[in-house]
């Protein structure tokens, strides 16, 4: 008997914590209970000091406005991330230890984070809406990340901007470039999106990374390993690297209209893939050059008046924390904010068909195939549960004076490409020459000052021209008692040579099969 009744109470005691938390008073039916996942630490551009004010904001907005969620109020919850597995342990810990279970989930951002939340979140049937997580391997949605929704464009869709805008050129060859780290790994990932879309039209790719993070940075056999490959290169690193790499390339003469160089700007942001050429050093003259044959791909960018009083209120909540720099505003702080408004939509629907905040498949479901108008401009969230990638294109339209201006928007809703017909398109007829049909070797290592032949250079072609005359005397007279030995050679070196470029094919097919 005593051992039964000690073995009873734990059960009677689990089993009233469970009715406990099960059942709900009127204001906990009318509580929203949000849990942000992301990181303390600044060095991210979607710290937790960053994006809060933008959460805030959206939540004051809908509390005032009171006509979408009427006598709805939100509670919100903020817990380091730390990028990594403290986002899941922080999920379980207010779960299982803090019975306060959350009705949505905003963030985490960094993929190796998002993973294993947006797994129990399905598991959980808890919606998630993050403007992170935006690697290739998130796109499945019919299993582990089902209740995943993605409020900014996944690196796939920039895949897809980047093939409408071969197909402008009627181009189909690439070489992919990028900066990896392998921690956050952003360039990574962002090749990889356009990777998986051209090879699914059996685009030819070149594919070539580079640790910017090191002491020193070899230019040369980055220039080397462009020379090596296609002709249209599409680049993601700082801003800083990516001007030194056209510095590099215009050395080499590359800019004269033989290459056509693409660089990603990230998350509308400056600190991935800055596109202006000036810096105020020695090189400005020279990167002004360069940059004529550099074009950047960046976010499409809307102004409302709204968005201003926005940007102001969030600028001046982070410098109140210490934070002073140059982007208040990118797309991760802009998707956050249209995050909240985007549940409050899917909500508002679902109680209307008699279900409740608990039915997160519901609202996870009224979250797909939505347009609404986000706090930057209008937003549009396709079948998937991710948002259609609208993006601009910059490039120099004046030489002289080194101006950049936006010269063709993609629409990814509608998958297309469009040149602004009011400015001047600088890679016009004869402006480029790019063959695809061939790679050319380019040995061109003089400087583009000096465009004429020097001293040296003569001699070294009239040297070179006696030593080919010698060699062409001595294989024809000796060319009938070695023919038998070079053709069995020459057979030879074209197998190896297949086998090589075999080898080479299979490991840029796979180079983004595991991150």
């Amino acid at each position: 008997m005593p051992s039964f009744f000690l073995l009873s109470v734990p059960c009677i005691l689990v089993a009233w914590m469970l009715l406990a938390s099960s059942s709900s008073s009127p204001d906990e039916e009318k509580l929203i209970r949000v849990l942000v996942l992301l990181p303390k630490d600044n060095s991210y551009l979607f710290s937790l000091a960053r994006v809060k004010p933008a959460i805030e904001y959206a939540v004051r907005s809908q509390q005032e406005n009171g006509t979408c969620l009427p006598g709805y109020r939100f509670e919100v919850i903020y817990e380091d991330s730390e990028c990594g597995n403290r986002a899941l342990f922080s999920l379980v810990d207010l779960v299982a230890l803090k019975q306060q279970k959350p009705d949505l989930l905003l963030g985490p951002v960094c993929e190796y984070a998002a993973a294993p939340v947006a797994r129990l979140a399905s598991h959980w049937n808890l919606p998630m809406i993050s403007a992170g997580a935006l690697a290739t391997g998130f796109s499945t949605k019919t299993g582990e990340y089902s209740h995943l929704t993605r409020v900014s464009p996944a690196y796939s869709k920039m895949g897809e901007m980047f093939l409408a805008l071969f197909r402008h050129h009627k181009w189909s060859r690439a070489t992919l470039l990028y900066s990896d780290n392998n921690q956050e790994r952003n360039c990574y990932f962002t090749m990889e999106g356009v990777h998986v879309v051209f090879q699914e039209e059996a685009f030819p790719m070149a594919v070539h990374s580079f640790d910017e993070s090191g002491r020193y940075l070899d230019l040369d056999e980055i220039v080397r390993s462009i020379q090596a490959g296609e002709r249209v290169v599409i680049m993601c690193a700082s801003g800083d690297t990516i001007r030194n790499i056209m510095l590099a390339a215009h050395r080499q003469g590359m800019t004269n209209g033989d290459y056509a160089f693409f660089n990603i700007e990230l998350f509308n942001s400056s600190s991935y893939g800055n596109g202006s050429w000036k810096r105020g050093d020695k090189h400005d003259l020279e990167a002004k050059q360069a940059y004529s044959s550099l074009q950047t791909v960046t976010l499409l960018r809307t102004v409302k008046p709204e968005f201003e009083r926005f940007s102001m209120e969030v600028k001046s909540s982070v410098q109140k924390q210490g934070l002073n720099e140059d982007d208040y505003i990118n797309m991760f702080v802009e998707g956050f904010h249209d995050a909240i408004l985007l549940y409050a939509l899917a909500l508002r629907e679902v109680l209307k068909y008699g279900f409740s905040k608990k039915d997160g498949d519901k609202i996870v479901h009224q979250t797909r195939n939505r347009t609404y108008e986000g706090i930057a401009g209008q937003v549009s969230i396709d079948a998937n549960g991710d948002r259609y990638g609208d993006f601009s294109v910059i490039a120099m339209t004046n030489p002289e004076a080194g101006t950049q201006e936006v010269i063709g928007d993609y629409y990814g809703k509608q998958g297309r490409f469009e040149i602004r017909s009011n400015v001047k398109y600088p890679w016009g007829p004869g402006k480029l020459r790019i063959d695809e049909n061939r790679v050319l070797e380019h040995t061109n290592n003089t400087p583009c000052k000096s465009c004429g032949l020097g001293e040296s250079a003569v001699t070294g072609i009239v040297v070179g021209a006696l030593l080919g005359a010698g060699l062409l005397m001595a294989f024809y007279f000796f060319r009938k008692k070695y023919r038998i030995t070079i053709e069995r050679r020459s057979q030879q070196e074209e197998c190896n040579v297949g086998k090589h470029r075999q080898l080479r094919e299979d490991s840029i097919r796979s180079h983004f099969s595991a991150a």
